[in-house]
């Protein structure tokens, strides 16, 4: 979801602005910050092997199996478009 998108269905821009320090922020939820270490510890592949079992048990104590593996397909096609936009050389809103 692009955005404008977000912002389109009542996505603030505070917690749009903090995706990128979601760490710190305390602008979401438990479930979200489980959502957002999966999905940073499934893309940062060079990082590690796998997702680590911290990351993996906090985000099924959230979402359920059906939950988690749609989750994980988000997640994949995100950075399977990311990574096509990269290798063709496309600016994101171009």
């Amino acid at each position: 979801m692009h955005t404008r998108d977000m912002k389109q269905v009542g996505e603030s821009d505070e917690r749009l602005w903090m995706v990128a320090a979601w760490r710190e922020a305390t602008v979401f939820t438990a479930a979200e910050r489980a959502a957002l270490a999966l999905a940073e510890e499934a893309t940062r592949l060079a990082d590690r092997a796998e997702v680590s079992d911290a990351v993996w048990q906090q985000a099924a104590e959230h979402y359920s199996e059906e939950q988690l593996a749609l989750l994980l397909v988000a997640i994949g096609m995100i950075n399977n478009w990311n990574r096509i936009l990269v290798g063709a050389r496309i600016t994101p809103g171009t």
